[in-house]
């Protein structure tokens, strides 16, 4: 890439000294540190000549860089780099710069800056198995290969409605462990298979390649994107994570009454898997809030509930509404780091379509009627009064919405402040509306009067 006056003037005014790099006469590397002067309409840099300098007509590397150390890591990181050739005048080594190369970190965080280079990253691996005559791949450890492949902490959507579900039923006097436990793993085997199936078809859309702005919480695990795993062997695992939990769940109807479980887990899984599949792709038509809504709402705290009670209550139904739209919310957040590359690939999520005052005001919104829900629930005896215990997490859903509002254009600033609050705001409603059951639960059991406030 040329280099232009613009560069050169940044380096002009934005950095202290230069570090020469060449290749000495004997073969090796050789650096020095040395100061220079820019003159941006010729289109030159003069550095003062070193105390060892480079051959004639040598091609060099000039790097001028700041970096600010803070307590722990560093800031206001900084670096152009420079090409070319170099010959002696009076003044020094005067340098005709032919290409570059450059990072300011106040224009490309970081994170975007490591996901810029991952084709880069590629060819060079590419390159050197060629040299070495062997396929090179990175490779990371199993434990977190397979963290990072499955998204297993995202579990705790499964985890809440089937607790909830299994909580409700048990209200009723209906209970069993052991059914509780197999519900609970055929909800975390179709929720595996889920995330992996998100991987594969993000992978295939182009999504994941266009998105340069992922987190620790959105733009998936991008595990075939980075090279770690390859695209066949993320399809079988999804396919196997599927009939796993599919079997488990024709079992659990076959011990109950057959089609009504049978049916709720075709949704499931039909709603699961054509989230990002073709021809639906419910998440790219802006409907994907609505579908991981359901699913992790009243489809898997009912299922968890009729597995237990073998019928259907608008109790049950009721209670699935604030997780359903806590967990919507989830997605909803994590969708908008990633507008830009869903917006590449045609992904046309909410947070695409709408303005930013239309993103936060839904948000708002949305969190205030969850705990209307809750309140009017509880309040009017449809849930258990002690759930009213969920209202505690307000002060937290008041700080991600502010969050939301401050760091919605930056993507990492908003990562640490919101999106994980974000998470913790469904799972801790979730398990204090748990809580809320079980104190219902041990009063029922233990109390010959149960005071209205623990009914």
């Amino acid at each position: 890439m040329a280099v232009d006056a613009a560069v050169l003037r940044e380096i002009a005014q934005g950095f202290d000294h230069a570090v020469l790099v060449f290749v000495g006469t004997d073969g090796y590397p050789v650096g020095v540190a040395t100061d220079y002067v820019v003159d941006p309409d010729r289109g030159v840099i003069t550095l003062r000549s070193p105390a060892v300098a480079p051959p004639a007509d040598a091609e060099v590397n000039v790097i001028v860089s700041h970096i600010r150390p803070q307590e722990t890591g560093y800031d206001e990181r900084r670096y152009v780099q420079l090409w070319g050739r170099v010959r002696r005048t009076d003044r020094g080594l005067e340098l005709d710069p032919e290409r570059f190369h450059t990072w300011d970190e106040q224009k490309v965080p970081f994170f975007q800056y490591s996901e810029l280079t991952v084709p880069q990253a590629h060819r060079y691996l590419r390159e050197l198995g060629r040299e070495r005559g062997r396929e090179i791949r990175p490779k990371l450890s199993f434990g977190w290969l397979a963290l990072r492949t499955t998204r297993a902490p995202f579990l705790t959507a499964t985890i809440v409605p089937i607790l909830l579900g299994v909580a409700a039923a048990a209200l009723d006097g209906r209970w069993s462990l052991f059914l509780a436990g197999l519900t609970l793993l055929a909800g975390s085997f179709v929720h595996l298979g889920l995330n992996i199936a998100n991987d594969v078809f993000d992978t295939t859309s182009g999504a994941d390649a266009a998105n340069t702005t992922p987190t620790q919480f959105s733009g998936g695990s991008r595990v075939v994107h980075y090279g770690l795993v390859r695209l066949r062997t993320l399809a079988v695992l999804s396919a196997a994570f599927y009939l796993a939990g599919i079997g488990l769940g024709l079992y659990l109807a076959v011990r109950t009454d057959f089609w009504p479980l049978f049916w709720l887990g075709v949704a499931g899984v039909a709603i699961s898997v054509f989230y990002t599949a073709p021809p639906f792709r419910l998440v790219h038509r802006g409907v994907g809030e609505i579908a991981v809504a359901l699913g992790f709402g009243p489809i898997m705290l009912l299922g968890a509930y009729f597995v237990q009670a073998e019928r259907f209550t608008f109790e049950a139904i009721y209670l699935s509404m604030p997780v359903a739209i806590l967990i919507a919310l989830v997605l909803y957040m994590n969708e908008i780091p990633d507008r830009a590359g869903d917006a590449a690939a045609g992904k046309r999520t909410l947070p695409v379509r709408w303005s930013k005052e239309a993103v936060i005001g839904v948000y708002a919104w949305s969190v205030g009627l969850t705990y209307a829900l809750i309140a009017v629930g509880a309040l009017s005896g449809l849930l258990p009064r002690p759930t009213l215990i969920a209202l505690a997490t307000i002060p937290l859903a008041v700080r991600v919405t502010r969050a939301l509002r401050r760091d919605y254009d930056d993507p990492y600033a908003l990562m640490f402040s919101a999106m994980g609050s974000n998470i913790k705001l469904h799972l801790f409603t979730g398990l204090l509306l748990f809580a809320g059951y079980m104190v219902a639960i041990w009063a029922d059991r233990a109390l010959e009067n149960v005071p209205a406030i623990l009914a």
